[in-house]
Parts: C-alpha cells; sequence; structure tokens
C-alpha cells in the first residue's frame, strides 16, 4: 500500500494540506487494507496511522504493516493529539463522506484543546487516485467480473417462462456466491416484459412471459472489488420491434467499445454510442449514462456520461452500458466492463450475449 499513500501524499500540495483524514470505509481500505468496520486513518507528509478500537488492533496490524496502528479508547478524544505530534497544521477531511454534526465535532474537540488546526475541504481526493486501478486491483476486479459471467451463464440456460423475478434474482445471487463471491455487488435487477422500461427495477413476483424482453444487471463482489453485468434475453421467437431495438443497442455498445479512446472525456465517450442511438431514432429512450467506473464502489470514478469532464486514462476500468427503454414494451440494455490500455478498450466481461447485428 506504501505507492497508495505516496499517491495520496503527492496531492496534498493540490488542497493545501499537511494532512488528510480518512474515514471513509472505501477509502480507508483502498489506503490501508483494512477492511474492519470502525477506524480512521490520519496521514501526514511523513507517517501514516490507523486508529481504531480493541476489537481491531490484531486485524488492523496484519493488514495494515504500513501503518501506525493507534488503540482508542473514546469517539476522537485520541485526533487532537495525534495531530499535535504529526505537526499537522492545515487538516484535509472527506468533504464528501463527513456529516456537518462530525465536521462540528472535530472542529469543537479542536478549539477545546486550543489547536490551531484548519480544517480544509479535499472533496475526492482519495477518489481521483482510485480511478486508476493497480495490478492487485485488476485482478480482483477480474475474479469478480469471470464469477458473474460465469453465473449468468450457467442460470441464463435454465431460465423458463412462470418463473418469477424473484425467483431468477435468488438462483444468479445464490450461484455467484457459489462460485466464490462474497456478495452480490448491488442487489440484482431482473425485470420483465414492461418492467424492463425501469432501469432500475427491482424483481417482484412479476412471472416470465413468453414474447417479452427479460434484463438482467447484476454483479458479484470479490476481495471488495465489484463487477457489474447487463444482459439483454428475449422469452420466445424475437419480434420484429426486438430485433431492432436490440441490434441499435448492440451496434451504440460495440462502437463505444471500438473507438474509445484514452484522452477522451466522459462526455465524449457517452456521445459515441448516443450518437447511434440518436440516429436510429431512440434518442430519447436512453436516459441515462453511458457508464461508470467500477473498483471498491459500484459506482465511481471516472463518470462517462453527458457534461462529465473527466479525463479517461489508460489503466481506468468502467461499465459501456447503453440502453433504450420504452414504456408499456419494456426494455434492452447490455453491459460491459472495459478497461484502457495502450490506449483503446479492452472487454474483461466474457458472459454470453445475444448477437442479432445483420440478422
Amino acid at each position: 500500500m506504501i505507492d497508495r499513500i505516496k499517491n495520496i501524499r503527492d496531492r496534498f500540495d493540490d488542497y493545501g494540506i499537511d494532512g488528510l483524514l480518512v474515514q471513509s470505509p472505501d477509502n480507508r481500505r483502498y489506503i490501508s487494507g483494512f477492511t474492519g468496520t470502525a477506524g480512521s486513518l490520519v496521514i501526514s507528509r511523513d507517517q501514516a496511522v490507523l486508529a481504531t478500537d480493541f476489537r481491531y488492533i490484531e486485524q488492523a496490524t496484519t493488514q495494515s504493516p504500513s501503518f501506525r496502528v493507534l488503540r482508542t479508547f473514546g469517539a476522537l478524544d485520541w485526533l487532537p493529539g495525534l495531530l499535535g505530534d504529526l505537526g499537522i497544521t492545515k487538516l484535509g477531511f472527506e468533504s464528501q463522506h463527513l456529516s456537518y454534526a462530525m465536521h462540528q465535532n472535530i472542529a469543537h474537540i479542536l478549539e477545546s484543546e486550543n489547536l490551531t488546526i484548519e480544517l480544509l475541504p479535499s472533496h475526492s481526493l482519495v477518489e481521483e487516485v482510485r480511478k486508476v486501478k493497480d495490478h492487485l486491483e485488476m485482478e480482483s476486479l477480474a475474479r469478480a467480473i469471470d464469477i458473474s459471467d460465469k453465473a449468468f451463464d450457467e442460470v441464463a440456460k435454465n431460465i423458463f417462462v412462470g418463473q418469477t423475478e424473484r425467483e431468477i434474482a435468488w438462483l444468479l445471487e445464490k450461484t455467484m456466491r457459489e462460485m466464490g463471491a462474497d456478495s452480490p455487488s448491488f442487489d440484482t435487477i431482473v425485470a420483465a416484459g414492461p418492467n424492463a422500461a425501469l432501469p432500475h427495477h427491482r424483481p417482484d413476483d412479476t412471472r416470465i412471459q413468453d414474447g417479452s424482453p427479460l434484463i438482467i444487471d447484476m454483479g458479484a463482489k470479490y476481495e471488495g472489488y465489484c463487477s457489474d453485468l447487463s444482459r439483454t434475453l428475449f422469452i420466445g421467437t424475437p419480434d420484429d420491434r426486438f430485433v431492432s431495438v436490440y441490434d441499435t443497442v448492440l451496434a451504440a455498445q460495440l462502437t463505444a467499445i471500438a473507438t474509445v479512446e484514452s484522452g477522451m472525456t466522459g462526455s465524449e465517450a457517452d456521445n459515441l454510442a448516443r450518437l447511434v442511438i440518436d440516429e436510429a431514432g431512440y434518442g430519447d429512450k436512453f436516459g441515462h449514462s453511458l457508464g461508470h467506473g467500477v473498483g471498491l464502489e459500484i459506482h465511481e470514478q471516472p463518470g462517462v456520461g453527458p457534461g462529465s469532464q473527466t479525463i479517461l486514462s489508460d489503466g481506468m476500468p468502467f461499465t459501456i452500458e447503453p440502453g433504450i427503454y420504452i414504456t408499456g414494451w419494456g426494455g434492452v440494455r447490455i453491459e460491459d466492463v472495459v478497461v484502457l490500455e495502450d490506449g483503446r478498450a479492452r472487454v474483461i466481461s466474457k458472459a454470453s450475449k445475444v448477437d442479432r447485428l445483420g440478422g
């Protein structure tokens, strides 16, 4: 984790800080490797401390060898003394994660100890570093993707008319766990018929009907890393409408995969697929972003959608998931995880998909 600590410190000057307080569980895990549910990191220019209580001391010592482990006894009673010892005078905090009440509490504690320490918002400092994954992260992510790929292929071949969305979702989650997943990376989406017009439909007791589309959106978590996969099936013989919609979405996805490049903004990448869907006459039916980063969180940087000025670069994994949604009929979404390498996208997802282009 030493390189990750260095990468964090290298951004201190950009934020005008000489220390950083990290309490977000995902950021804490990313920097230190610590997976306990309670603890704070304090990183100065030359020291890294993990503060946690008795329950996690042994775990923290094992998981975070690059950190000095500090045993705590009260909520934040330890913080003023530690900041003084480290010589921190400008403390960055995770402004998108720290509540107003906690910020006020920290400010009060520092003031009560007569410490002149500025609290400075360090929005997305760690998240910006996390955008580019190292080889260890990519190994865990690839394993998570492999699990969800294989679970989908196993369950999809046995879906039948009369099953409920809820039953299919359970089979997918059960199969992922049996294949080694720590858990699903999010609540599995199974959306049949008209429900497929709802991008984030929650599985219910709707039964699978012949002659209707079926969207499955699923993911596995492995060693903390999240996969994300969407596939659309048609129950029965596909009709002309489904073929038209599916071919449009598939063409949009394949176009984006083939033409996205390092150096593009997230907005430019999004537009690669959006133009295909617009030209087919379904522009108003594609209402979400083309994709998003994946890692310790199922949705993280980089953003790949309208208005995103994030510059895509090698080492960034993200989803490419165009969709078309038609009220009263259903929808189609196809999603793979790609990673930029040597300037171009390499597709990591391997789950089978219907290939109807030219059909």
